[in-house]
């Protein structure tokens, strides 16, 4: 994300330590890695004092991409522990060295592996550039860089997607990387040493196994290479035209189907929810989660499973953040948005424990604020199978609700949650649909303001 609009990664007067070169010499080695893993190497001068803007230009330079890349990409610091998207003002040099106070900030890192850690220097997607904006680019440089990032989030698993569409995008990047199909050459073995290419390789674990094994006992079933490659055969080919222009048209279609996902280009953070009392011995604990921020609304992810267990955009949801004095304790994001419990409406809390809350509540707050000062363009109407029974969100628009065992539907029986009815002295709804929140902070929808609802009473686990 770009945390500094919280004013949070100012360069401080101190500094521990540095992840590129020295700037003791007036010419620095730079190294600037990309989502497929080439790195550009750079050499610059005045490495202490250059700025991600001033940074950005040389890059654009040595990619040959055009100026427009400018507001379409950014750069990022890049841990195993932490993610910070920059500002053109920023410098990485100095973010770099100041590295280690982030992590003890943000993170439950031990002091080894803060020690330890090494950031990388990013070129990414930026957070804040809109879908519709994808869509009119035509730029193959810039098309190629959001593919490829895209195509790495999903076969990563950072975008969790269902089989049906990841045989899909794997279909269209066969298309893209290995060129029209050709039977002769595409074959079964073929695709089989590619595979891991191509399909996300922790779908194809959870879809085998020996459960799979005692399923398909009665009949066989098709390897992961037969499926993908009769998605490849299916691909319907564009009008006669050049490589060039089947490749561009290839990279929208691949962008388009990514965007359905309500995460796509989110800002990712870590944290931890409550597992509901499971069996006869009350045990819970906790359960390791992704937080993803887009401008299109949160979704909160099982960082093992790989799949989403609550999406809401903004005008379904209100939030707060709440700080812990205890420096061993998280801080707290709650999300709060309306559900159903036996029947009776509800509002439901979500309490996600992180060190990154307030990092994640500055987040929400800009891409509300983002949102109120852009034109945006209206959603696509939803799909003529897609029933909609609130307002749509990308995954209803394919009817994705129909699916057996979707991991890209709300999965609301995994999440222990705080609720509120219209009974005894909790808190009361005066009608649905945000009209009543615990929480001040939520998308304004006219002049009229919302009234925080008084708690008379301790609120109860539901």
């Amino acid at each position: 994300m770009d945390p500094s609009e919280t004013n949070m990664l100012e360069p401080a007067g101190h500094s521990q330590r540095g992840s590129v070169s020295s700037s003791a010499v007036r010419h620095s080695e730079v190294l600037i890695y990309l989502v497929n893993n080439s790195v550009i190497q750079l050499s610059v001068e005045s490495l202490s004092s250059l700025t991600a803007g001033e940074l950005g230009r040389t890059v654009r330079e040595a990619l040959r991409l055009p100026d427009q890349a400018h507001e379409v990409f950014s750069f990022w610091l890049i841990s195993p522990f932490l993610e910070l998207q920059l500002k053109p003002k920023h410098c990485p040099y100095k973010l770099c060295r100041q590295w280690p106070d982030l992590l003890y900030r943000f993170t439950k890192c031990s002091a080894d592996e803060i020690v330890h850690d090494e950031p990388t220097l990013q070129y990414r997607k930026n957070v804040f550039f809109p879908k519709s904006k994808e869509m009119q680019i035509q730029d193959d440089g810039i098309l190629r860089l959001l593919y490829e990032e895209a195509k790495c989030n999903i076969l990563e698993g950072r975008y969790p997607c269902d089989l049906e569409d990841c045989l899909q995008l794997g279909a269209l990047a066969c298309r893209i990387e290995l060129g029209p199909f050709d039977q002769e050459q595409h074959n079964v073995a073929f695709l089989r040493g590619k595979i891991d290419t191509l399909l996300p390789a922790h779908l194809c674990k959870k879809h085998g196994g020996l459960l799979a094994a005692f399923r398909s006992r009665g009949a066989r079933q098709q390897s992961y290479e037969e499926m993908l490659l009769e998605s490849f055969r299916q691909l319907v080919e564009a009008a006669a035209c050049e490589e060039t222009e089947a490749l561009k048209l290839l990279y929208h279609q691949y962008l388009q189907k990514c965007h359905i996902l309500l995460y796509y280009g989110s800002a990712m953070f870590t944290g931890q929810i409550d597992k509901p009392v499971q069996s006869f011995l009350q045990r819970n604990g906790r359960k390791p989660v992704t937080i993803a921020i887009s401008l299109d609304g949160v979704s909160v992810m099982d960082s093992k499973e790989k799949c989403v267990l609550l999406t809401l955009c903004y005008h379904e949801l209100s939030w707060e953040y709440t700080s812990s004095e205890d420096e061993d304790t998280d801080d707290i994001l709650w999300l709060e948005f309306d559900g159903e419990e036996e029947g009776a409406v509800v509002n439901k809390l979500l309490k996600i424990y992180s060190k990154q809350a307030e990092l994640m509540s500055g987040m929400i707050e800009y891409c509300i604020d983002f949102n109120g000062a852009s034109e945006t363009t209206p959603p696509p109407a939803p799909a003529q199978d897609a029933v909609v029974a609130k307002p749509p969100r990308p995954k209803e628009k394919r009817g994705k609700l129909k699916r057996q065992n979707s991991v890209v539907c709300n999965q609301i029986h995994q999440l222990l949650t705080i609720d509120y009815v219209e009974e005894g002295k909790e808190i009361k709804r005066v009608k649905p649909k945000r009209a009543a929140s615990f929480f001040t902070r939520q998308v304004s929808q006219g002049p009229a303001s919302y009234s925080t609802v008084a708690v008379s009473e301790t609120l109860e686990q539901g």
